[in-house]
């Protein structure tokens, strides 16, 4: 069973917090406009989406679900509550206001960084949290990637944290005893090998093994404006791949885990039950910048956006920006032809990345920063790395490319040299099949 849920269908909008930015603009609920000074005055949104113009074109604002708490506010009270959250599960005090430029070669966003983690608000409420459940990276997202994450106590609440990476990917039954209802918010990105969406696929079995409701609170997904790449083949199952979806699935936490109660992927018969707090003013179209990093190694906008086409150089010898602050951003090895690029830099260890691929050595490659923002899966960086590779035999990590992959096929076509044009081709009818399958369950247009 699924419940979607809106604050403003049930409660209405009470919010009337008044609040000046040197940036003047103003919004009205429902409308669009032009002005060009004054006051804002909404709910808690989320995000602005501005020209860099003496005119400013009004948006809606898009507010996630954690901020809409008189939504879901009613259905903790008096309850025991876990929660599956790391440093994304916020509720933001004021907009995040973000700037496109008129070319859109580039974004430049304005933060405002001022929010309460979900927890704490919950906890400042007298909500019963009993447990977090913590992903990849840690509830206050400063592991690495691959990293073990220990079970432990946040240092902040007290709070016992249960990790969901490593060993134990799923609650056990033991750890959610006691449990009335789990509440999941995490910022996804919208890849297959991202694992916040295996997560939510292990924390639904779990709750349907055990008969505890799961509370979504949803968020947009920044890569859902395209679908693209490799469909994933069974055989390839793993935790950087749960279910046959496209490497870019184009759907929100709140989207996907309709598909996963409604494909059966749960096993056994097994269903969740899921009341979603589904996000106001959204469409899959609509621009969406962060306003907190959703893990160590994508630090903005750009690299999010960069994500899914640099995400196979993990399973090469390419270091994708891993061990400097452009992660996601730039790619290098020592091993690449130095006359065929332009951009040279050397991993050090630092935030997100204590053992950097090709730590201490320069690196030859491209710099993306200024890169138009992708609406599909750029191939020709891997397949050119490929070919300019001195060591071509060595180039494949194939068991991880493949499980990033999520097939063999990829690895075998570009060494047998087809075409980036015959290679996506190849994708049509996994892509096809797929798109018919999502408009079950899209929330969003």
């Amino acid at each position: 069973m699924v419940f979607i849920r809106n604050a403003s269908t049930y409660l209405g909008d009470r919010f009337k917090n008044t609040f000046l930015f040197f940036c003047t603009v103003l919004i009205f609920c429902g409308t669009t406009t032009k002005v060009s000074s004054q006051t804002i005055s909404n709910t808690v949104p989320d995000t602005i989406l501005v020209n860099k113009t003496t005119e400013a074109t009004v948006v809606q604002p898009i507010i996630v679900g954690a901020n809409q708490t008189e939504a879901y506010l009613p259905l903790l009270e008096g309850k025991n509550i876990a929660i599956v959250g790391n440093q994304t599960s916020i509720i933001l005090k004021y907009p995040n206001i973000t700037a496109l430029s008129d070319d859109e070669k580039g974004i430049r966003s304005l933060k405002i960084k001022q929010y309460t983690h979900l927890v704490d608000s919950l906890l400042s409420k007298n909500i019963k949290i009993q447990k977090v459940f913590a992903p990849e990276h840690g509830f206050r997202g400063k592991a690495d990637a691959g990293e073990l994450v220990a079970n432990g106590k946040d240092i902040k609440t007290g709070l016992p944290i249960f990790s969901l990476y490593g060993k134990n990917k799923k609650p056990s039954k033991e750890s959610l005893t006691g449990i009335d209802i789990v509440i999941f918010d995490i910022q996804d990105v919208g890849v297959r090998f991202y694992t916040y969406i295996s997560t939510l696929h292990y924390v639904m079995q779990a709750c349907a093994e055990n008969n505890i409701p799961l509370l979504i609170l949803d968020r947009p997904n920044p890569n859902a404006h395209y679908i693209d790449g490799p469909t994933m083949e069974p055989e390839h199952t793993s935790f950087l791949g749960v279910h046959t979806i496209p490497l870019v699935h184009g759907m929100t936490i709140g989207e996907y885990a309709k598909m996963v109660n409604g494909e059966g992927w749960l096993g056994e018969g097994l269903k969740c039950e899921i009341t979603i707090i589904p996000v106001k003013n959204y469409t899959h179209q609509t621009f969406y910048s962060l306003p907190i990093r959703p893990s160590p190694n994508l630090p903005n906008d750009k690299a999010i956006n960069l994500y899914p086409s640099l995400g196979f150089f993990e399973g090469t010898t390419i270091n994708a920006g891993r061990g400097t602050e452009m992660q996601f951003q730039i790619f290098g090895s020592p091993y690449l032809a130095i006359e065929k690029y332009n951009y040279a830099y050397i991993p050090k260890p630092n935030f997100g990345a204590k053992y950097p691929k090709h730590r201490g050595e320069v690196c030859y490659g491209n710099d993306l920063r200024k890169v138009p923002r992708l609406n599909r899966i750029n191939l020709d960086w891997l397949v050119n790395a490929y070919k300019n590779s001195k060591d071509k035999e060595k180039f494949f990590n194939t068991k991880s490319f493949t499980l990033h992959a999520g097939t063999q096929k990829l690895q075998q076509q570009i060494i047998d040299g087809v075409s980036v044009t015959q290679i996506k081709k190849s994708w049509s009818k996994g892509l096809t099949k797929y798109k018919s399958k999502r408009k079950k369950y899209l929330i969003y247009k």
